[in-house]
């Protein structure tokens, strides 16, 4: 005999307790705010919580309490701790890839709504290399003059860093002395970067009319650090050559690789842009060397895949026009 429940059907059985929990856990997650990503996003890529709060211009705490929130709000661990140092989860390894991807659309967003403020507002993200400041400061002043409503923010560090801040999409335009190959950045000559060997002039080879190449075999070398442009291509050209030389100390600026060579400490190799004053007053001397200068280029970067500002063009075209 088959039962009927004669219109009465009884409903289903609905979520359990822990199951609506997890169901409240997945809606609230929409509700997690773009400040929160920014701030872990930030965590993820400085991998502390203090670098993060540096950056940010936040208390540690404060920084720890967004991510933690972050985490209630998801319902996931984004982040451990394995001895003293963090570390992203799966789930914060996924979380960031759309942190990075929320915070480019945002930046194209501001990007976008500034144009229709023209140039009467805005910031102009810019990193660049250290040896740019020998010739930018007239160019972002003669800038800020044009357009006193468009705020920079200046970055110098190393190529290396430099890099990472476009690929990051925490700069708009970079300048280095060599563009990287592939990728979403491209490259734009300005002005020539010429590299030349400097000594003191108590230096052996100071007082030499001509210089071969093979004079800087067995020379101990100042050079800049890992990272740096400089460097990378002095090594580059001595090891194509086969010149074997000494290392020296290794400097995080050209001035101080300026003053290491004054001292004694070796032979450098630097932009012939940074040495005007050590020239004039006789502090250095360009070694005529074969082969030298090398001869480089200042390239302007941006990435192929981000709307640029009226800011950025702005500054592009000042640059251009000051330089070309």
């Amino acid at each position: 005999m088959q039962c009927s429940n004669s219109g009465n059907d009884v409903a289903p059985p609905g979520p359990s307790g822990a199951q609506r929990h997890r169901n409240k856990k997945r809606e609230d997650a929409i509700n997690i705010t773009l400040r929160q990503l920014q701030i872990f996003e930030a965590v993820a890529r400085h991998g502390a919580i203090s670098r993060a709060a540096t950056a940010l211009h936040l208390t540690q705490p404060a920084v720890s309490m967004q991510v933690k929130q972050l985490e209630d709000q998801i319902g996931l661990k984004l982040i451990e701790f394995i001895g003293k140092r963090l570390h992203l989860t799966e789930a914060g390894r996924e979380l960031r890839g759309h942190a990075e991807c929320i915070a480019m659309k945002m930046t194209e967003l501001n990007r976008a709504m500034e144009q229709f403020h023209g140039l009467e507002r805005g910031v102009l993200r810019l990193a660049v290399v250290s040896t740019a400041n020998y010739f930018l400061s007239p160019v972002i002043a003669a800038f800020t003059q044009k357009y006193p409503g468009v705020r920079i923010s200046l970055a110098v560090d190393n190529r290396e860093r430099v890099l990472a801040s476009l690929t990051d999409n925490q700069a708009d335009l970079a300048i280095t002395g060599q563009p990287p190959e592939g990728g979403d950045i491209a490259g734009e000559a300005f002005m020539d970067n010429p590299l030349v060997v400097v000594a003191s002039p108590g230096h052996k080879l100071a007082s030499r009319p001509h210089l071969p190449l093979s004079a800087l075999s067995g020379e101990t070398l100042v050079l800049r650090e890992v990272g740096s442009g400089t460097r990378a291509t002095v090594e580059r050209f001595l090891a194509a050559h086969k010149i074997a030389w000494q290392p020296g100390c290794e400097l995080s600026s050209n001035e101080a690789v300026k003053q290491a060579v004054q001292a004694g400490l070796g032979l450098g190799v630097v932009p012939r842009q940074t040495i005007d004053l050590e020239l004039e007053t006789g502090r250095l001397k360009i070694l005529p060397v074969d082969q030298f200068p090398l001869l480089r280029r200042w390239f302007l970067l941006h990435r192929t895949d981000k709307h640029s500002s009226s800011a950025a063009e702005a500054f592009r075209a000042a640059l251009l026009a000051a330089k070309t």
